[in-house]
This record gives C-alpha cells, sequence and structure tokens, in this order.
C-alpha cells in the first residue's frame, strides 16, 4: 500500500540530503503550459463566450453567463445547513484573529536630520481569488484567501470555482454561500486555466486583477506560470502533501489517520512518514490497511495516493537526520509527532506550516487553527511562504529630504553615478546646487 526508502546507514555529503531520493510527485508545468497557452489566448480575444465554451468542453456544462447571479449568492446562505453555517463562522473568526494580527503598520526611519525613509504597506488594489472544485467542494479555501485579502485591505475582490452540472451551471452552493457570509458578491463559476486568465485579462464581466491567489490543479498552476509578470500570483500550488517526522512515543492510528487524511485529497497527494523507529514503521503500515478498508473514496484517491511514487515511509537513523530528511523535502504540511515535539518543531527550516504534537492534526488547520491552508506545496516551502496578509500588500519606500540633507551627501552620490559611468545620476544632483556640490562628510 505505501513504499519504504530506508536511508539509514546512508553518507551525505556536506550541505544535506538529495532531494531525489526523497517521495515527490511527478508534475510537468512546463508541458502543461504549451497546453493552458492557447486557452489563455482564447480568453484574451473571446472573453466570456470562451468561457462559456470551455464550460462546456471540460465541465461538462452549459451556462449562459458566467457572472453568478445575486439572488443565487442570497439563496445559497438562505439554505446552508445551520451546522455548516456554524462552523464557517467559527472558522472566519478565528481565521481573522490570526490575519488581524498580520497587518503590518508603516514606518519612518531618520536617516540624517531632515533625511527620511518610510515604508507604506499599501494593500494590492484588486484580486482574483481561485478555489477549487471537482472532487471536492472547498468553502475552507474561500476562508482562506479572502479573509487575508479582506484584512490587508483590499477593496476589490473576486471569487472564480469551477461550474458544476448538479447545481445548474453554478460553483457548489456551499461555496456560493461561503461567499455570501463573507460578503463577497462577485463570483464567476470558471475553473482551470481559463479562470485565471479571465482574471488576468477581464471579459466583459469581470475586470482585470493585479493579483491571483488560492490552490488549483496543474493547469490552473500553468496559468499562473504563464501569466505572471502581468498578474501577481502567491505560488503555483500543486497537490497537496503531509509529512509526519516522529519516533518511537507516536502513536500509530493518529499517525496512520493523518496521511489517510491527506491521500483524501487527490491521487497525486503525497503522504510521507519520517521516523528512526522500525516498530512505528511497521505498526503504521498495520493500521493503514485497517483505516484505508472504513473510509471511502479509497479507489480513487487514497489507494493511488499512498501507492504512488510521492508517498513512502521515510527510516532514518536518529533525530538529526530525520530533521535534515524533512527540511530537504520542505513540507506544505509538517506533523510533529515526537518527543518534546515543541523543541523538534522550533528546529525545522522548512515548512509551509508546522503541527505541533499529537493533538494538533492538519485537518485542523485546514479548517479551523485559524492559521492558512494555502501553503506552498512540492518543496517550495523552502523559499516561499504561505498565503497570508503580507500577501496582499504592497512596501513602498516614500524618501523624504531637505535641502541640507541632500547636499551633506550629494558628494557621495556624484561619485557613485560617475563610478556607474552614468554622468547624468550626478547631474540631477548638481542641478539643485548651480552645479557647485559641497563634498561630503
Amino acid at each position: 500500500m505505501i513504499s519504504r526508502i530506508d536511508l539509514r546507514g546512508a553518507a551525505f555529503p556536506e550541505g544535506g540530503i538529495d532531494r531525489d531520493l526523497l517521495p515527490r510527485a511527478e508534475l510537468d508545468v512546463e508541458a502543461a503550459l504549451e497546453k493552458v497557452r492557447p486557452i489563455c489566448d482564447d480568453v484574451r480575444h473571446r472573453g466570456t463566450a470562451a468561457l462559456i465554451d470551455y464550460a462546456q468542453r471540460f465541465d461538462g456544462v452549459t451556462i449562459e453567463r458566467v457572472r453568478v447571479p445575486a439572488e443565487a449568492l442570497e439563496s445559497a446562505l438562505a439554505e446552508l445547513d445551520p451546522a455548516v453555517r456554524a462552523a464557517l463562522e467559527e472558522s472566519i473568526r478565528r481565521a481573522r484573529l490570526v490575519h488581524r494580527d498580520q497587518r503590518r503598520t508603516d514606518h519612518t526611519t531618520q536617516v540624517v536630520p531632515g533625511g527620511t525613509v518610510t515604508e507604506r504597506w499599501v494593500p494590492v488594489e484588486r484580486v482574483g481569488l481561485y478555489v477549487p472544485g471537482g472532487r471536492s467542494v472547498y468553502p475552507s479555501s474561500v476562508v482562506m484567501n479572502v479573509v487575508p485579502a479582506q484584512e490587508a485591505g483590499v477593496v476589490s475582490m473576486a471569487v472564480a470555482s469551477p461550474p458544476q452540472a448538479d447545481f445548474g451551471g453554478l460553483p457548489h452552493p456551499t461555496i456560493l454561500a461561503a461567499c455570501a457570509l463573507l460578503g463577497v458578491d462577485e463570483v464567476y463559476a470558471a475553473g482551470g486555466a481559463q479562470a485565471v486568465a479571465m482574471f488576468a485579462y477581464g471579459t466583459e464581466d469581470c475586470r482585470p486583477v493585479s493579483m491571483v491567489t488560492g490552490p488549483g490543479n496543474i493547469w490552473v498552476a500553468a496559468a499562473k506560470r504563464l501569466l505572471k509578470g502581468r498578474i501577481g500570483i502567491d505560488a503555483e500550488a500543486g497537490p497537496t502533501e503531509i509529512a509526519v517526522l516522529a519516533d518511537a512515543t507516536a502513536d500509530p492510528v493518529h499517525v496512520a489517520a493523518d496521511l489517510i487524511s491527506q491521500a483524501e485529497h487527490d491521487p497525486l497527494a503525497a503522504s510521507v512518514l519520517v521516523t528512526d523507529s522500525e516498530e512505528l514503521a511497521a505498526a503504521v503500515e498495520k493500521e493503514l490497511e485497517v483505516q484505508v478498508g472504513a473510509t471511502k473514496h479509497v479507489a480513487d484517491r487514497i489507494g493511488p495516493a499512498l501507492a504512488g511514487r510521492q508517498s513512502g515511509i521515510v527510516l532514518v537513523d536518529g533525530l538529526e537526520q530525520g530533521l535534515a530528511v524533512v527540511d530537504a523535502y520542505a513540507a506544505e504540511h509538517l506533523e510533529i509527532q515526537t518527543e518534546d515535539a515543541a523543541a523538534v518543531a522550533a528546529r525545522v527550516r522548512n515548512a509551509g506550516a508546522i503541527f505541533v504534537g499529537a493533538y494538533a492534526p492538519v485537518s485542523l488547520g485546514d479548517y479551523a487553527a485559524g492559521s492558512n491552508h494555502v501553503l506552498p506545496t512540492g518543496g517550495c516551502a523552502c523559499h516561499s511562504s504561505g498565503l497570508s496578509v503580507q500577501s496582499f500588500l504592497r512596501g513602498i519606500h516614500v524618501v523624504d529630504y531637505t535641502r541640507d540633507a541632500l547636499a551633506e551627501i550629494a558628494g557621495h552620490v556624484v561619485t557613485l553615478a560617475e563610478a556607474e559611468d552614468l554622468p547624468a545620476h550626478g547631474a540631477a544632483v548638481k542641478a539643485r546646487f548651480d552645479w557647485k556640490v559641497p563634498p561630503s562628510k
């Protein structure tokens, strides 16, 4: 059901563990680029008509318009199961608590008397938020996209989610209800690369945006890569992944349940256990057999995900090697189920989010920890962060110098300009002093 990789006794060169030794899905975004390019070009030139055609081609649904009418949003919220509404409201409340504390404040530094630099934080003006559909419904992704954008101060936002044949060509009603609950009234029935192109180029119905965020499949990731530059993006989020760093103190029931929980998303989802305990590895393998047999989505998701090359149990010599492995893997979600888990978690350098101890499963972060679940995948956590308020903010430096403050540094500016063979740069300073520049101190 799940493979083993035995790294015990292996010697690794200075600089860490070879990432190619670790489980990882084979995703070729570059190849997907050539397939999404004509789709994006078509949306650019034909707008809404292209989106309607792609809804029929890719989603098997005939729609007459792409923008979701206001009455459909209101109806979805009115008909939402009260228990689901209560859970979403609590998820929103907790997410707001965490993300509100991320808001940056402007700061002014006095460099010299009369010379200041202020870093001013300005939200992106308009954003497009993508919410996946298809195998599952993700109202939680509405929360994770919208809340940080709102807390950042974004004034214009639009949500796109694939049209569903079962719901008359609209996105899933729970997604619509989540949008209504958050006060988002601009929602589009569009999925995949075509939705990203709609946001990037605009259509008759949808104004272009400055940034697109949210998880998606390989076609969404490829469209983000293709259109990056025209739009800002959060990341090229691929299939979800979990790594669990565990020792002999971990409960195999918990570990197996958590591995399955991520495999449930997609046949390309990655579930990885890193442990120095062969006894735990064997116990988890047995638990997987038991628990998989008692759940759903086995044939189309969980089974292929656990058996795929992207999943596995990695045996290591000890905690130090285990930490090296999880840092090299740079998981989207990393659970620490070891003795003194908090101290071990503090030593991790590369992860999208870290879940500490037996009572912080990834499922908690997916819905109601207050953290964000839009996280870097595919090893990108070694250089990228998850979605946050900062994702929607731009830092602008405001430079304010008096005449005297400029005069004090003018000589150095002229010297550096001439050193770079850019005399006009120096002349721009000289012009302010009748071409007579006092020597810098």
